[in-house]
C-alpha cells in the first residue's frame, strides 16, 4: 500500500464523497477509523516542502470540508505523511481518542476567525508626540544638537516607550471589543514591525456577521490609521492543540 498524506480529522461518518484535489493533484478520500474519520490523498513524496503551493491546497482541502458541512473539524499539521492506517491506529488513535473527541466535541458549532492589524509606527510616534508636547520639546531640543551617550540612550527609551504604549493600546482595543464574542482566543506572534495586534477567536457559527461588523466599527474608530486583515473562514489550527 503507498503512503498517506493525511488532512484533518472529522466525527464519524464524515463527508462519504469529497470533490476536488490535494496535493500533488491526487483526489481526496476518507477512511472511517473507529469513531473518527480521517481525510487524506495517496502520498506522492516523502516529504512535502512547506511551499506557498502546497500550504494553499493543504488548506484548500480542510475549507472544502468545512464549506460542505463537516464544520468540526481537527486540522493535521502540513506534511504528515504515514506508511498504513495501521501505524495511525496505532500511534495517533489508541493512545490519544479520548482528547480527540472532545476536542471535536469542543469545536462543534464554532469557526476560527482571525484578526491581524498593521500600523505605521512613524505615523503613530508623530501622533503620540503632538500628545506628548514635553517630550516632543526635549527631542526637537536634541535635533542638531551635539548629544552625550546617556542623552541619546534616554530620549531613545523615551520614545520606544511612548511607540509601545500606542501599539498596546490598539491591541488592547481589539481585544476589549472582540473578546466577549468569542468563546476562546488566542493571540499570535507580531510577524513584523508593522503588525500591531494578531489575534484568533473560536465563534459560533451564526455569529460571524455579528463579528465582522465589530471588525468594521474598530476600523472606523481608528480613522483609517490601520490595515485590519480579516479572516472569516479558516481551519481551526489555533484551538485544537495536543
Amino acid at each position: 500500500m503507498s503512503a498517506l498524506y493525511l488532512y484533518g480529522i472529522v466525527a464519524a461518518p464524515g463527508p462519504r464523497h469529497l470533490s476536488g484535489v490535494g496535493l500533488d493533484k491526487q483526489p481526496v478520500h476518507t477512511h472511517l477509523l473507529g469513531s473518527l474519520t480521517f481525510v487524506y490523498s495517496q502520498a506522492q513524496q516523502e516529504r512535502y516542502l512547506a511551499s506557498r503551493a502546497n500550504l494553499l491546497a493543504h488548506e484548500a482541502v480542510l475549507e472544502k470540508v468545512m464549506s460542505e458541512g463537516h464544520r468540526a473539524l481537527l486540522p493535521l499539521q502540513f506534511g504528515l505523511v504515514v506508511g498504513s492506517w495501521e501505524q495511525v491506529e496505532r500511534d495517533l488513535v489508541e493512545p490519544r481518542l479520548e482528547d480527540l473527541l472532545a476536542l471535536l466535541q469542543h469545536l462543534e458549532g464554532k469557526r476560527e476567525v482571525g484578526v491581524k492589524v498593521f500600523w505605521d509606527p512613524e505615523q503613530e510616534l508623530q501622533l503620540g508626540l503632538a500628545e506628548n508636547p514635553a517630550l516632543k520639546a526635549k527631542r526637537d531640543e536634541m535635533v542638531g544638537a551635539p548629544l552625550g551617550l546617556d542623552a541619546v540612550v534616554q530620549i531613545g527609551r523615551a520614545l520606544e516607550q511612548l511607540l509601545e504604549q500606542r501599539r498596546q493600546y490598539i491591541a488592547q482595543s481589539f481585544t476589549t471589543a472582540l473578546s466577549p464574542l468569542a468563546s476562546d482566543r488566542v493571540e499570535g506572534e507580531l510577524l513584523t514591525e508593522n503588525m500591531a495586534y494578531n489575534g484568533s477567536f473560536l465563534i459560533n457559527w451564526e455569529d460571524e456577521p455579528s463579528f465582522a461588523k465589530k471588525v468594521e466599527e474598530l476600523d472606523q474608530a481608528f480613522q483609517g490609521r490601520l490595515r485590519i486583515r480579516y479572516n472569516n473562514f479558516t481551519a481551526p489550527y489555533n484551538f485544537v492543540k495536543l
